[in-house]
């Protein structure tokens, strides 16, 4: 395993000189990763000028009939319930002292900075007048009781909240002792917040569904959308953090103890379960709203067809396989179960932005995905993969504190 090493950063013109050695790239350039990645991410910043400047029609198929897509549905809906995965770990490990899930915290908190992070942006590109970026923030034109007002407040807390959460890292990375010890007596206090946080904002994003009243397809719409999103985004999150630590503990596995790999397989088992019973009150949660909106006629429809194969081919049948996957101790059967759980959540926050959006729409009128669109998302996904493989690479997220952090909480 490869220790990072400790700068001796004693004035601003070393830690200059330490910035840029660390800016030298690690590893191979030549990888099928890099050579897929970076010509989309080179189209799609060229795209993102082309929209800054002439508008969202000269990339988008957004209109006023269909005014949220892709770019909304996916990077900021889905992107954010992916990123649930930091509160609710936290939440196990430092409030609930669960100590098994503590080496993947901080791999788990930096995911969910980054996806923070460049979602913020996803919404910034989505905004017909993108200089006007700050109005949600002063509630100007809509007032601060919009839920938008409190969406946007939550996010820029929240990514503060994790930036506080995972600071600790970056003062190792730097050698930091003293602001070190400081940051991490705020850890406690920037979980409990971010849980609360998470909580609101998680559900503040069903609540904005809650305007498509009489657009939304009755198997979709109820008034408890901001509940089942904030359900959703428990096993969700859970279900990113299995996906995205499985990639990251075959790609990083030479930062990791044998300690830390022997223990992985518990962890997994363990992620299971937690995101079995969220999956099951989940599911319950929606039978009961079926049956409080009476809309089981639709059932047996086209778009009942697609409910179900979203509720029970995507959320019933991965929550079997991760019950079964914990009880056998299959990982291979507990990552299957967590992409199909990704894929059922992404499907979910699509047909409340625009595949359910106006569903009495022929389809040759509705919206469709521009391939410009598909092109910026891909760019701000692999952007958010480049820069978690350069933190990765340089700060000990994987590999737990150095010998001097540790030696400093024993105290």
């Amino acid at each position: 395993m490869n220790g990072a090493r400790t700068p001796e950063i004693r004035s601003f013109g070393d830690f200059v000189s330490f910035f840029l050695s660390e800016l030298k790239p690690r590893g191979k350039l030549i990888t099928p990763f890099n050579v897929i990645s970076l010509p989309i991410m080179i189209i799609g910043l060229i795209l993102i000028v082309i929209r800054l400047v002439k508008g969202l029609g000269a990339v988008t198929n957004l209109s006023n009939q269909f005014p949220w897509g892709l770019w909304i549905g996916f990077d900021v809906m889905t992107g954010v319930a992916f990123a649930g995965g930091a509160y609710t770990l936290t939440f196990i490990v430092y409030i609930l002292n669960v100590e098994k899930y503590h080496s993947i915290v901080r791999s788990t908190v930096l995911n969910g900075l980054l996806a923070y992070m460049f979602y913020a942006g996803a919404i910034f590109l989505d905004i017909g007048r993108w200089w006007n970026i700050y109005n949600p923030l002063i509630g100007n034109k809509f007032g601060v009781q919009a839920v938008l007002f409190l969406v946007a407040w939550h996010f820029l807390l929240y990514m503060i909240t994790e930036a506080v959460e995972f600071s600790p890292t970056v003062a190792e990375w730097l050698g930091l002792k003293r602001v070190r010890k400081i940051l991490s007596g705020m850890t406690i206090g920037a979980v409990v917040f971010g849980v609360c946080l998470s909580t609101l904002h998680q559900s503040a994003l069903g609540a904005l569904a809650l305007m498509t009243k009489g657009k939304l397809h009755p198997l979709w719409f109820t008034e408890f959308i901001p509940l089942l999103f904030f359900v959703s985004s428990i096993f969700g999150g859970l279900s990113m953090v299995i996906f995205e630590g499985s990639i990251t503990h075959k790609v990083f596995h030479f930062k990791l103890s044998q300690d830390k790999i022997k223990a992985y397989d518990d962890i997994l088992s363990g992620l299971s379960r937690i995101c079995a019973g969220a999956m099951f009150a989940y599911l319950f949660l929606k039978l009961l709203v079926l049956a409080h909106t009476h809309a089981w006629h639709y059932l047996n429809t086209p778009w009942g067809y697609w409910y179900l194969f979203e509720v029970v081919g995507l959320t019933f049948i991965p929550m079997l396989i991760f019950i079964a996957g914990a009880r056998s101790k299959n990982n291979l059967a507990i990552r299957v179960a967590a992409v199909l759980t990704l894929l059922g959540v992404m499907l979910n926050r699509l047909n409340h932005v625009f595949i359910a959006y106006k569903w009495y729409i022929p389809l040759s009128q509705r919206y469709y995905p521009s391939i410009g669109e598909i092109i910026v998302t891909l760019t701000i996904i692999f952007a958010e993969i480049w820069v978690f493989r350069w933190i990765v690479h340089r700060m000990p997220v994987l590999e737990g504190p150095p010998a001097w952090a540790k030696e400093e909480v024993r105290e």
